[in-house]
């Protein structure tokens, strides 16, 4: 099978929508010479204020915790919107897959990553455990763990609420389009910080961008199986290559390999596997070729289970499917083009910056493709500053980097770590009464340093542990 992606002809015809939407997607409409007017252009709403707020964070997953949290910390009036209908992420997506990088050496890493691991474990053994540098747990404890901890600190909240477009106004962001069910409304805020995780929110605004569509990493659709016979000892289970070219015939859609690991104090087991590496690199952010990725990761999903049953070592011949992601897992995407952009020199070598504001630990992992080793490197508060637009911050594996580097610094911890600064920084330009990109980064870290970060990490070695994404 071709490495490269289909063509979007091909897909749509492989669709059975070639021949309507050849060529535009409008071309087979009628009266395409009038200009279309939208119901909601029609009846004036396009001011309707939903909400005005100080710190407006955008994005729900563990960027977006960290921001939200960060910025109520400081004081600020802030409000946090997510897409689907709970906060958590890739961190819930995946059904169980360990969040890591929580507790680097054991060693907590901020008072907003302990009160998220507080939340979490107050609910008992049934929700948490902690493995090497990561936790394991139930993802349904987990989003109502996140809840807890908003409404602890204060944060206000909507879910269900998806962002189609930013307002800019004298080149900064001052609120956002969301889509609800009474239509199109307006959230205005003082700052913005995007932790959309594809940098969607800079880029309706204009901001300049980076993106590899031609070395993405693969995205991966979670599974949550049933009915693994375990003895209680074995953590893993694994589909070889050598089971899984037997199976390949049959079913083509399977990656090449895949591992099966328990979930946290439970009967089940979560599968994070490569995905759609086996369909070339998948760019999402085209709505037709996202459609293809989603929809073929469907299907793998199916053919997956089938073929552990009929190929699989014999504690698989019963596996059933319990579950699935609400989407694809996304590794890579957009990401900001900041004042700085992160490498992978700065992840091999360990870079520091006087203007840090975060660490990044772990592996350099590029989605399947390749697993290395890298040393703590600190994140610079520009790498968190859009180039040209004002009243933003980004967070999460959108902060300005490489291919390489963003996939050095995408664990969970990291994220949480990124959007913490983040939220503080957006409270003390409010506070302060300036834009973002012209507050001191001194007066982060020392607000960072009472929120409990080590900010002398950077540049140090890691134990053989941190490599291990358990």
């Amino acid at each position: 099978m071709s490495k490269k992606s289909i063509s979007r002809k091909k897909f749509l015809a492989g669709m059975g929508l070639g021949t309507l939407f050849s060529g535009s997607l409008l071309a087979s409409f009628p009266n395409q010479d009038r200009k279309p007017v939208s119901n909601f252009e029609k009846s004036g709403n396009f001011n309707r204020l939903l909400i005005k707020t100080g710190v407006l964070v955008v994005g729900g997953g563990p960027a977006g915790i960290g921001a939200a949290l960060g910025a109520a910390r400081c004081g600020a009036e802030t409000f946090i919107v997510e897409n689907y209908g709970f906060f958590g992420g890739v961190g819930t997506w995946m059904l169980g897959m360990s969040i890591n990088q929580m507790r680097p050496e054991s060693k907590p890493r901020s008072a907003v990553h302990e009160q998220v691991i507080g939340k979490l474990e107050a609910y008992g053994p049934s929700a948490a455990k902690f493995v090497k540098h990561g936790i394991l747990c139930n993802v349904d404890y987990y989003k109502v763990s996140l809840l807890d901890a908003l409404e602890e600190a204060g944060c206000k909240y909507l879910v269900h609420t998806k962002v189609v477009d930013t307002i800019v106004e004298n080149n900064r962001v001052a609120g956002v389009v969301i889509a609800t069910k009474r239509g199109l409304a307006t959230i205005m805020a003082d700052v913005v910080i995007d932790c959309t995780g594809d940098a969607d929110v800079s880029y309706f605004a204009g901001a300049d961008t980076l993106k590899d569509p031609e070395q993405v990493s693969p995205q991966t659709l979670a599974i949550r199986v049933s009915q693994v016979q375990d003895d209680g000892i074995t953590y893993k289970h694994r589909m070889d290559s050598e089971r899984v070219q037997k199976a390949k015939a049959k079913y083509p859609l399977i990656p090449n390999s895949w591992t099966l690991a328990r979930i946290a104090n439970d009967h089940s087991f979560y599968v994070n596997h490569a995905g759609t590496k086996v369909f070339g690199h998948l760019d999402i952010t085209d709505q037709f070729v996202f459609t293809e990725a989603e929809c073929k990761s469907r299907r793998q999903v199916v053919e997956m289970v089938e073929a552990a049953k009929e190929f699989g070592p014999p504690e698989l011949r019963n596996i059933e499917i319990s579950g699935t992601g609400p989407q694809i897992g996304i590794r890579e995407s957009r990401r900001i083009k900041g004042l700085y952009i992160l490498t992978e020199e700065d992840a091999v070598q360990g870079s520091t910056f006087d203007d840090a504001i975060a660490w990044r630990s772990g592996a350099m992992d590029i989605g399947f493709t390749r697993l290395s080793e890298m040393k703590t490197h600190d994140v610079p508060y520009r790498a968190l500053l859009p180039e040209h637009i004002d009243g933003l911050l980004v967070a999460g594996r959108a902060i300005s980097a490489t291919h390489i580097g963003a996939s050095s610094g995408k664990s969970m911890g990291n994220c949480i770590a990124t959007g913490h600064a983040a939220g503080v920084a957006a409270s003390l330009s409010i506070q302060q009464k300036c834009q973002p990109r012209e507050l001191k980064a001194g007066k982060i870290q020392e607000v960072l340093r009472k929120h409990e970060v080590d900010l002398t990490r950077g540049g140090k070695s890691q134990s053989e542990d941190a490599f291990d994404n358990i």
